[in-house]
């Protein structure tokens, strides 16, 4: 699953163990979905997005 993930990340200044501590995951599963090795559940997902500000959609983009 394709994710904008390090660069929503990188643009509020936050480490992964910072996004990782604030989701309640591991800093190793944050780097595994921003290189897509590891695609969240829905609910990770939604998490993910809520704590970066954004849409779902914005944080893991549709295919073209």
């Amino acid at each position: 699953m394709k994710n904008r993930l390090k660069v929503l990340r990188a643009e509020r200044n936050l480490s992964q163990a910072q996004l990782a501590e604030l989701l309640g995951v591991a800093r190793q599963t944050i780097n595994a979905m921003e290189a897509d090795r590891h695609d969240p559940s829905l609910s990770l997902a939604y998490r993910v997005a809520q704590a970066l500000g954004v849409g779902i959609e914005e944080a893991f983009p549709p295919p073209d």
